[in-house]
């Protein structure tokens, strides 16, 4: 199984756990030296840094995931096009693809929301911004965490473009992916 965009590899290893053998492909390096230090039972996950428009496994895969709207953060529509062509190339015939995303839909009921989450050694909030004419979703987040009697502040700010299903089936199509499921 291919996990496309793995993060810090928390699925990766949950899939491992599972049974199955896992490559898990991510474009940061911090966050693929963050899921390498995981360990678990199965066989080790093999782990390459490539992006997903750039995707090469060398060979195929039975079934591939691409968690927690990843394809979002391709705000280039040919760069979500080009990752379904190699992801069409690199899945064995008959073998699934899933993957999620956030919809116009959804990122226009963030718009201009803030949210708060606090626990003992941290506070964190996180502030939307939607264009819908851009179809861009700006994320600013600001993280305090405790460090003895000291509180840290970093910052992190993403950006997400807003696919409709409409465009990601026919993104499908062209790349060659049939039987096609929108839930």
């Amino acid at each position: 199984v291919l996990d496309l965009a793995c993060g810090t590899g928390t699925m990766t290893w949950l899939l491992t756990a599972r049974g199955y053998e896992l490559i898990a492909v991510d474009g940061s390096e911090d966050m693929l030296a963050a899921a390498a230090a995981k360990t678990g039972p199965g066989i080790p996950p093999v782990f390459l840094h490539q992006s997903m428009p750039q995707l090469d496994l060398y060979g195929t895969v039975d079934a591939a995931i691409c968690c927690l709207d990843s394809l979002n953060y391709l705000t280039n529509p040919r760069d979500v096009q080009r990752t379904f062509e190699r992801l069409h190339l690199f899945i064995a015939p008959g073998g699934t693809l899933i993957f999620d995303v956030n919809t116009p839909e959804k990122f226009l009921r963030l718009d201009g929301q803030v949210y708060l989450d606090e626990t003992e050694d941290a506070y964190c909030v996180w502030r939307t911004e939607y264009s819908e004419k851009r179809r861009l979703c700006h994320y600013g987040i600001d993280l305090f965490q405790r460090d003895g009697d000291v509180w840290l502040r970093s910052q992190e700010e993403h950006t997400e473009y807003a696919y409709t299903p409409e465009e990601l089936t026919g993104y499908l199509r062209v790349a060659g992916f049939r039987n096609i499921q929108v839930y």
